[in-house]
């Protein structure tokens, strides 16, 4: 592995650690009453543009860290829908 792909792999665990508070806690607590809806729909289409880049690039630093994030923020974006929709206080 060159120096490069460390770099790479590194900033991808990162970035991806640091969405892991905030995945868990509404995962957990099903609240999302503090979430924008807007910012987690522009959220996971930069991160699905993300995947597609890195997928393109051929660069598996890039293509796994963004998988992990989608699928994260996927079912975030999927509670706070549903928590709207049900008119929840959470929502």
């Amino acid at each position: 592995m060159t120096s490069l792909e460390i770099l790479g792999y590194t900033a991808a665990c990162l970035t991806t650690a640091s969405f892991l508070p905030q995945a868990i806690k509404v995962l957990r607590t099903g609240n999302t009453a503090s979430l924008s809806l807007m910012m987690y729909i522009v959220f996971n289409l930069g991160v699905f543009l993300w995947l597609i880049y890195g997928y393109l690039r051929h660069d598996s630093a890039i293509v796994v860290a963004n998988m992990v994030t989608l699928v994260l923020a996927l079912l975030i974006l999927g509670m706070k829908v549903s928590n709207m929709l049900k008119g929840e206080k959470g929502a």
